[in-house]
């Protein structure tokens, strides 16, 4: 009888493809394989080394606490609705008579009102717990979804697509800030890394893969039903986190009172929050925002598909990228014992991606691009939030999350409002060329407020 493995185990196989001479990435070892036994034995003794990681990839996940683990799921379904539009709505701008601006203005809406919720959102947190606007965030969300279904039959479609998307935005806001909250609730410095980056995959990466569901499933069987599918999606999902979400937080702040204006301007917080603004804007921002258009004007398909179908391809290459490297990054900075040299390494690859991306005039060339585009912004992710949360006291990681959220929103935000118009003005290639340069300045900002706050270069995890 075959063995049937769970999808993350099937990541963890995937990611022994990835050892380099032996190392394991996974369990942090080196390993030996014989070089005089031949081919069989050879190959025996990878099928072992494979057989030995996916038992301890096991262990690992079995490990992990539920809550964690539903956190996951229920932040991913939910975050198709916050992708499904993008492959969507710039082609469909034309045929609905809603100009380049405002479809931009609509693709970013829900960061701009995410923007104004987040502090409230995680002084919220702090203050009344995580369960609650949890639940909640997910239902707004899931209302928010359900606008895209109308704005498609009712009149007025720019209204009804701008007004979801501000609910959404809203929504969202209460979900990401208890989220992070309860991954950093729930772990010590040993394991931080690893649920952050487990945690922020299923935020993240629930919005590109809405990207792909949208580009492919609107190519094949037409807008409806793109948007019918986020919206059962996101129901499902809440109804999950209804069940299944406890209160991990309130305790540690009992009796407190936070005002809902509280920003958290510590210097790690503005440090990392410097870091994420970049990530986004040139990740969902810039090449999200842009792939669609950029297609045609190099001349790239696959599948016999159109634009929007195509762009979800090659967004598909970035999420699966990203999706290994989530947790691998984080899982490794446990590991090593620092976050730094892990985030300056995945901030170059982010800038090599975008350099490559300039480059491109094939389908090789862009799905290479789009690989280091994706291990780059993946392989930040946990670590970066673990990192804040190493340096931050567990009562106020709320209020530091709703800071750090802020930042990142307005460089999705801003992302598409800047790079849409300037696309006809300036073309493509200096676009993403700008988006190569912003990781590198990142990095320097990120080495010199650590220093600054802790008076090392690579402080230990935990210092």
């Amino acid at each position: 009888m075959s063995r049937i493995y769970s999808p993350k185990s099937v990541t963890c196989i995937v990611l022994i493809c990835f050892q380099h001479g032996g190392f394991d990435p996974v369990c942090g070892t080196v390993v030996q394989y014989p070089t005089g036994s031949g081919a069989a034995a050879g190959w025996s003794s990878v099928g072992e080394t494979v057989r030995r990681a996916v038992d301890r990839c096991r262990r690992l996940i079995a490990a992990q606490s539920p809550v964690i683990l539903a956190v996951i799921a229920s932040t991913f379904f939910i975050g198709f609705g916050g992708g499904v539009v993008f492959p969507i709505l710039p082609n469909l701008g034309a045929l609905l008579g809603i100009s380049p601006f405002v479809v931009g203005v609509i693709l970013s809406a829900n960061r701009f009102s995410r923007l104004v919720a987040n502090a409230p959102a995680g002084s919220l947190v702090d203050r009344i717990g995580t369960r609650t606007p949890f639940v909640v965030g997910m239902g707004i969300q899931s209302v928010g979804t359900v606008g895209y279904l109308v704005a498609l039959v009712a009149p007025l479609p720019a209204a009804w697509f701008l007004v979801a998307r501000i609910g959404w935005g809203i929504g969202s806001a209460l979900v990401f800030a208890t989220a992070y909250t309860i991954a950093a609730d729930l772990s010590d410095s040993g394991s931080r890394g690893a649920n952050m980056g487990l945690v922020r995959g299923g935020v993240l990466f629930g919005f590109p893969t809405g990207v792909v569901l949208g580009g492919v499933v609107s190519e094949l069987a037409g807008t409806m039903a793109a948007f019918g599918l986020a919206t059962a999606f996101a129901f499902g999902a809440t109804l999950l986190s209804y069940f299944i979400i406890p209160e991990t937080h309130v305790d540690s702040v009992e009796g407190s009172s936070v005002s809902p204006w509280d920003i958290h301007t510590a210097l790690p917080t503005l440090t990392v929050g410097v870091t994420n603004f970049v990530v986004l804007f040139v990740y969902i921002g810039a090449l999200f925002a842009t792939l669609v258009l950029f297609l045609p004007a190099i001349d790239v398909f696959v599948f016999g598909l159109g634009a929007q179908g195509s762009s979800g391809i090659f967004m598909a290459i970035t999420v699966l990228s990203a999706g290994l490297f989530m947790f691998t990054g984080g899982y490794v900075s446990d590991r090593r014992g620092s976050r730094v040299p892990i985030l300056l390494g995945f901030l170059v690859t982010t800038a090599v991606g975008f350099l490559l991306l300039a480059l491109a005039e094939s389908t090789l060339s862009l799905a290479v691009a789009c690989l280091a585009i994706g291990a780059g912004q993946g392989g930040t992710s946990g670590p970066l939030m673990a990192l804040l949360a190493d340096l931050t006291p567990t009562d106020q990681m709320g209020r530091a999350v709703g800071t750090n959220n802020v930042f990142g929103d307005v460089g999705g935000g801003l992302g598409p409002v800047v790079t849409l118009p300037l696309v006809d003005t300036v073309g493509f290639v200096p676009i993403y060329l700008v988006c190569a340069a912003l990781p590198l300045v990142a990095a320097v900002v990120l080495v010199g407020g650590i220093y600054r706050e802790t008076g090392q270069f690579v402080p230990a995890v935990g210092s």
